[in-house]
């Protein structure tokens, strides 16, 4: 099969290279995937520069943590999915930019029919990203106000969509007129470009100095320490993520602020487990059960088939044009998600 393979660390396209390799072997409780299509990440990027510590990888490595295809072989405990449309996050979180990949069921997903491509690969990583750090972890309620850093972005542009989606009144934030146009077409009520003016004031003044009941924050660094001068009393931080460097995650935080400012600091993790205490017995980890995100995963599909929920694709590209797609990426030149086709 042909796979992008990173031999070294470095820019994307410097070090990624299209190889020839043997197709893998799903083993217990894993399954074969044929990718039809690839959706990229911020996190794969971390990967191929060397940056990301809690998934060491071996050298050479195939990066791609999110994928959608059809099930072409089971490992054992795993027969019940032969021949099925899905979703998902390969074993190990990477291995993804290839023709097959094997993935465990606990992290995989069916995609009904009903959802096409290039909206059916644009799903996964956002939205369940979204609904758990919004709804189970921070429990957004109508009325309230919620701020969005990177609003166009493929996480932002899920949250955008979700917080209305709830009732919400949504401000967001962007770095040019064309992301901002973005968020206001996804249903954002206030629109910041943080390039321009001071979005910490601009949030301010548009919560009457109050302060936003909920933050999605996937930026991290600075971006976080900022946040916090913008939450409301008892807000909910949510730290979901870390685009702007994934070193952020071993970076500890001054405790002060969050505890003057009178809010949570609420952590989310996006993973999913068939035994969450056995897990937690293993790892000291709470990590949301598999059977949860089916459950959460049909709801999600019934919304976007009703036209009330759309993955935000921005970029379209076939397999040859991976790194290029990678680099603008990282130089902050996309919008939405950016989905590969093989």
């Amino acid at each position: 099969m042909r796979a992008w393979r990173v031999h070294e660390y470095g820019a994307p396209a410097d070090v990624l290279t299209l190889d020839d390799v043997e197709i893998p072997t799903p083993g217990d409780g894993e399954l074969l995937i044929r990718v039809q299509a690839i959706t990229l990440n911020f996190n794969d990027l971390d990967g191929i520069h060397g940056r990301y510590k809690t998934v060491r990888t071996p050298m050479p490595y195939i990066p791609g943590m999110e994928v959608m295809g059809t099930v072409d072989a089971c490992g054992p405990g795993a027969e019940a999915w032969a021949g099925q449309r899905v979703v998902a996050i390969p074993s190990g979180a990477f291995g993804g930019y290839a023709e097959f990949v094997t993935a465990p069921t606990a992290m995989t997903f069916a995609m009904p029919e009903s959802i096409p491509l290039p909206a059916a690969a644009g799903i996964l990583m956002p939205f369940h990203l979204g609904w758990l750090a919004l709804y189970e972890r921070g429990g957004l309620q109508d009325g309230e106000t919620l701020l969005v850093h990177a609003g166009a972005g493929g996480a932002g542009s899920a949250a955008i969509q979700l917080g209305v989606h709830a009732g919400a009144r949504v401000i967001a934030t962007a770095g040019s007129p064309q992301k901002l146009a973005v968020c206001r077409d996804l249903g954002a009520d206030v629109v910041i470009n943080y390039r321009e003016v001071d979005w910490v004031a601009a949030v301010l003044a548009a919560t009457g100095g109050r302060g936003v009941d909920v933050a999605f924050d996937a930026i991290g660094g600075s971006t976080t320490t900022e946040t916090f001068k913008c939450m409301a009393f008892n807000g909910r931080h949510l730290i979901v993520g870390f685009a702007s460097g994934i070193e952020a995650e071993d970076e500890g935080i001054v405790p002060r602020p969050v505890v003057f400012g009178n809010f949570s600091l609420v952590g989310v993790c996006h993973a999913y487990v068939d035994d969450p205490i056995g897990f937690k017995a293993m790892t000291g980890f709470n990590f949301p059960a598999h059977a949860d995100g089916v459950e959460m995963h049909t709801e999600l599909c019934g919304l976007i088939e009703a036209g009330e929920l759309r993955p935000m694709i921005g970029q379209e590209v076939v397999f040859t044009e991976l790194p290029a797609a990678l680099a603008a990426m990282e130089r902050r030149e996309t919008v939405g998600r950016t989905v590969v086709r093989i």
